[in-house]
C-alpha cells in the first residue's frame, strides 16, 4: 500500500470528568479525532527489513496495523509450561532450535521454561521466533526493542535481520528508537515524526557494523552460540 490516510475517532462516555476536562481546555466536543497521512512506496521494492519509528503517541502502531494487517505483532498467547511447548505443534524440534538460535535465543535452559517467567528481552526473541515459525512471509513487529537493554537491543537487531535475510522473509520493526537503525540495515524506513518515508540498505547510506564480532565477545553469555 503505496499510501495510507487514516482517521480515528475516540468518544468518551459522558462523565463528571469528562465534562470538567472539556470546560477547563475549551473543547468543543469530547470527541479525540487523529489523522494520519503519508505514503510507504515499497510495492514493487524488494525488501527484507523495514522500519517504521517515531516518538511515543505518534501513531506508530496505527500506521502499522493499516499497512500490514495480517502480519502485525503484538504478542502471542502462552499457556505451556515450557516455551519449547508453546512453539507451532507442526514445527519439528531441530526446526525450533534452528530459529530459537538464528535470533538470539541460545540457551537450552531458557527453552524449558514458562513464557511468563522469561526476561523482556527473551519474550521479545521468543515471540519473534514463534511469528517466524508459524510461516508468515511478513512479520511486523510492534514495540521493537523498547523494553530491553539498548545494547542488548543493537546486538539482537543485528542478530534477528541476518536471520531473516538468510530465511527470504521480510520484517517491519516498530520501534520509538532510532539507534537500532544502523544495525538493522533497513532497506527502507518510514519516519513517523515528519512522514518521511525513504529507501535505505547498503545503498542508502546506512552501514554495516564489522564491530559485531567484537560486540559478541564483550557481551558474554547474551548469544551463546549463536549461527548467522
Amino acid at each position: 500500500m503505496p499510501t495510507f490516510d487514516i482517521l480515528r475517532e475516540i468518544s468518551p462516555q459522558k462523565s463528571f470528568r469528562v465534562d470538567a476536562v472539556r470546560s477547563m481546555f475549551d473543547l468543543s466536543d469530547a470527541v479525540v479525532r487523529e489523522r494520519f497521512t503519508g505514503s510507504v512506496d515499497i510495492e514493487n521494492l524488494d525488501w527484507h527489513v523495514g522500519v517504521i519509528y517515531g516518538a511515543s503517541g505518534s501513531g506508530k502502531s496505527t500506521v502499522a496495523r493499516e499497512l500490514f494487517p495480517n502480519a502485525y505483532i503484538s504478542g502471542f498467547d502462552y499457556s505451556a509450561s515450557s516455551i519449547i511447548d508453546d512453539m507451532p505443534k507442526d514445527c519439528d524440534i531441530k526446526t525450533i532450535v534452528k530459529i530459537f538460535n538464528s535470533v538470539g535465543f541460545s540457551s537450552p535452559p531458557s527453552w524449558l521454561k514458562p513464557y511468563s517467567v522469561l526476561s523482556n528481552g527473551e519474550k521479545m526473541r521468543v515471540d519473534l521466533a514463534r511469528a517466524i515459525l508459524e510461516n508468515r512471509e511478513v512479520v511486523c513487529f510492534d514495540e521493537f526493542t523498547s523494553v530491553i537493554n539498548r545494547e542488548v537491543a543493537k546486538i539482537g537487531s543485528f542478530a534477528i535481520q541476518k536471520a531473516i535475510r538468510k530465511m527470504g522473509r521480510r520484517f517491519v520493526a516498530v520501534s520509538c528508537h532510532d539507534d537500532i537503525l544502523d544495525w538493522l540495515e533497513p532497506d527502507w524506513e518510514y519516519r513517523m515524526d515528519d512522514g518521511c518515508f525513504f529507501l535505505s540498505g547498503k545503498d542508502g547510506g546506512r552501514k554495516s557494523h564489522s564491530r559485531f564480532t567484537e560486540s559478541i565477545t564483550n557481551t558474554g553469555k547474551f548469544l551463546g552460540d549463536i549461527t548467522i
